[in-house]
């Protein structure tokens, strides 16, 4: 059972959902059946036949694509009610087989078996001329146009989406190269830092160190000398943390000798800052206000840096003034603000900096999806307030970058896809890039369209002709009568000779005998289903005998 599911299934994902929707498709167009049959006089076991087919080749046509449209075209001359399932097969049939003469193999197959039972159905009418060309109208606006434009559909959607997942890997490609780019730019300055800061850190510890334990220190320059080589280990320590952190991306494991008293680096390291400042003498006062919540690891650094440039700013360009370092716990973010007062003696002279370290700033809140605003107060001294949320999401990179079509690598819907054939793809792009393949393609196209035009104009001015020279009115007919001249009678009725009257001649009452007939159909409005005939009989050059009946269709 299962093995037959799964046959049945075929190569397509076949869920719950696509089931329920081919059943109501099935429905739909059984039902529309039905009513044709009911149109045509068919009985109820021909009703519930053709309701059954349609249902069959439905669930069928995934899996049986050519086979499904050669059944449905040959049964659909036998049972009416199947005759709308022939769209709904051409347009399966145009986009599920792939190779072009299978296609075209599968469609002509179709055709003379529509056509060809079409002529045995209606054999016994011998209305063949007429019935093979309404056959081939009908098959190619519902079977064939539906299976071209299909065709045509699944193939743009096809190079589409090979288009897409071509750009898709390029993007991938590209973010590879910038991350490469990127790793080997980190790992030459993290080499460039740990060669430098790291050797000009350590001499400012040992000599820290040293200076400390002369006896000729008094107690508060040794307090003081403390202060330079705690910092000088703290920035050790921070040293060798963003080295790991540029050259591997983690964070440097820390030496058992210093694991004792590891650097803080978040909120909590904030008073540690504002302490170490207070005691070098700088008069710095620290301040939380509302309900203290965590923050994700890179905001809550952030925090951390940006009141250490902060408080660095200050004793640089405003010595000896006040400073206040304040953290409010806000419903929606951490404001971090810093601001000092004027300067209250002599400036320190030239002061060495970068020049980029507010900029740092702003760049760092905003990777973390929060701001950082600077700027003079009103009694001359500084502020700097940055605010961060409690959750960010991470920063755009490359991978994120809107690709050529407008939209996301990541939407592109090809997720979960199978894996794209690209030998394929390739021979596809070079076929319809070959030069005359897009006017091979167009001129097809015309063609079909303009022989389809010329089909229906012939068709159309046969079915005119045919009436023209098939039909006479009620009035016309009693008009003639029985002893009349043959010529007469001839001169003033059409010949006959046409589609839409062959075949009458042997329906109704018996000939006379020896006679010649004439039968003609009604322009007056009938029963559906049948016709309404009138024969004229003539015999030794006069009209013998004329009589209306009616014929079924």
């Amino acid at each position: 059972m299962r093995a037959g599911r799964d046959w049945l299934r075929g190569p397509e994902p076949w869920s719950p959902r696509t089931v329920a929707g081919d059943l109501a498709l099935a429905g739909v167009v059984a039902l529309l059946g039905l009513g044709i049959e009911e149109l045509d006089n068919g009985t109820t076991l021909r009703m519930l036949t053709g309701a059954l087919v349609v249902v069959a080749l439905t669930l069928l046509r995934r899996r049986l694509p050519a086979t499904t449209l050669i059944v449905g075209a040959a049964v659909s001359p036998f049972l009416p009610g199947t005759f709308l399932i022939t769209a709904l097969l051409g347009w399966s049939a145009g986009r599920r087989i792939e190779d072009v003469g299978r296609a075209l193999g599968a469609f002509t197959a179709a055709f003379v078996a529509e056509v060809g039972f079409s002529v045995v159905v209606e054999w016994s009418h011998t209305r063949l001329l007429l019935t093979i060309v309404f056959s081939t109208l009908m098959f190619l606006a519902v079977t064939v146009m539906p299976g071209l434009a299909s065709r045509y559909w699944s193939q743009r959607r096809t190079l589409l989406r090979a288009l897409q997942e071509r750009n898709g890997q390029l993007m991938r490609e590209r973010a590879m190269v910038a991350g490469q780019a990127r790793l080997r730019e980190r790992q030459r300055i993290a080499q460039d830092m740990h060669d430098s800061l790291g050797h000009q850190l350590a001499l400012i510890s040992v000599h820290t160190g040293a200076l400390e334990v002369d006896p000729k220190l008094t107690d508060r320059q040794r307090e003081a000398v403390g202060v330079l080589r705690h910092a000088s280990v703290a920035a050790m320590h921070e040293l060798r943390e963003v080295v790991g952190i540029l050259r591997d991306g983690v964070e440097a494991p820390v030496p058992m000798e210093e694991a004792s008293q590891p650097a803080a680096r978040g909120v909590a390291g904030i008073a540690g800052i504002v302490e170490a400042a207070r005691i070098a003498g700088t008069d710095v006062r620290l301040t939380v206000s509302g309900r203290q919540r965590p923050l994700v690891a890179a905001c809550d650094h952030a925090a951390y840096r940006i009141a250490q440039e902060a408080l660095t700013n200050a004793y640089k360009h405003a010595p000896g003034a006040r400073i206040t370092v304040e953290l409010r716990y806000e419903d929606d973010s951490l404001v971090v603000e810093i601001a000092n007062g004027p300067a209250e003696g002599p400036g320190a002279g030239e002061v060495v900096s970068g020049g980029q370290g507010l900029t740092g700033l702003r760049e760092r809140a905003r990777l973390v999806g929060g701001m950082v605003h600077t700027g003079a107060t009103e009694g001359g001294g500084f502020r700097v307030a940055g605010v961060l949320p409690y959750g960010a999401e991470p920063a755009g990179t490359v991978e994120d970058m809107a690709d050529d079509f407008g939209q996301q690598t990541q939407a592109m819907g090809l997720k979960g896809a199978p894996p794209m054939d690209w030998a394929a793809v390739d021979r596809e792009l070079a076929v319809r890039s070959r030069p005359g393949g897009v006017a091979l393609g167009c001129g097809i196209a015309v063609a079909a369209v303009i022989l389809l035009v010329i089909v229906i104009g012939a068709g159309v001015a046969l079915l005119v002709g045919s009436a023209n020279n098939s039909m006479i009115s009620e009035s016309e007919y009693d008009a003639t009568h029985v002893g009349e001249a043959e010529d007469a009678v001839r001169g003033r009725l059409p010949d006959g000779d046409g589609i839409l009257t062959s075949g009458l001649e042997g329906k109704g009452p018996k000939h006379p005998p020896g006679t010649d007939c004439v039968a003609l159909l009604s322009t007056e409005e009938t029963r559906l289903n049948t016709d309404t005939v009138y024969r004229f009989c003539f015999k030794d050059g006069k009209l013998v005998d004329k009589q209306t009946y009616e014929v079924k269709q």
